[in-house]
């Protein structure tokens, strides 16, 4: 037997009605998008390249603290330890001559044969020490040098460049306690410890032992 549908009743069509209404209250209520918003790709472009100035300022900030350390460690260095000097005038030709750069190094021990800087009269003389104090200087007329009555071996001297020059103190001569007699390389016009106006160098007026030519490049290298 066959079950009969009946006809929906009014209250079924406002009940049915109601719930047509409702669904299309919440239809609309969605949540409204905004396509103005940056993309995801966007947002991590922009934070790659925020993170690269971050870095890039970070980085130079270090780069530029450590030349400032640099150079004042350059500058202190140059001052107090390794003074950088320019040559002036020809009492050293033939082994530094003027224009040359050269460097030295602070100290308090020189020995015979070495080349010192030391301040004169607000000038920077450079000169060979040829003996110590209590030592014998003696000279001969064709310039050869003797310390305590032994002839001192001068390899470092060019060719032809010895010479009895401005020597105006008596012979033989005593080096004085504390101080160090100095000649220069070019022997005929070099005034230095054999002439009274120069006299012998006394340990608080030397600024140190020449050790290093820096200019000219042909001349780069340790001095002699």
């Amino acid at each position: 037997m066959r079950r009969a549908e009946t006809a929906p009743t009014e209250q079924n069509r406002q009940a049915q009605s109601a719930q047509d209404r409702q669904a299309q209250n919440i239809q609309h209520a969605t949540i409204p998008v905004d396509n103005d918003l940056p993309e995801t790709q966007a947002l991590e472009t922009a934070y790659r390249q925020e993170l690269y100035r971050h870095r890039f300022m970070v980085t130079l900030r270090s780069t530029v603290f450590t030349l400032v350390v640099v150079a004042a460690t350059a500058v202190l260095v140059a001052v107090l330890l390794l003074p950088v000097l320019r040559i002036y005038g020809k009492s050293m030709h033939g082994t530094l001559d003027s224009g040359d750069i050269v460097v030295s190094f602070k100290g308090s021990d020189f020995r015979t044969g070495e080349i010192i800087a030391f301040y004169y009269n607000n000038n920077i003389l450079v000169k060979r020490v040829i003996a110590q104090a209590g030592d014998w200087v003696d000279l001969d007329e064709n310039g050869n040098v003797y310390v305590n009555n032994q002839l001192l071996e001068e390899s470092y001297l060019p060719s032809n460049a010895k010479a009895y020059g401005e020597t105006n103190i008596e012979l033989p001569y005593q080096v004085p306690e504390g101080k160090i007699f100095v000649m220069g390389d070019n022997r005929e016009v070099s005034i230095d410890s054999r002439n009274t106006s120069i006299g012998c160098v006394a340990q608080e007026q030397i600024v140190g032992r020449i050790v290093f030519r820096l200019w000219p490049m042909q001349g780069f290298g340790t001095v002699y």
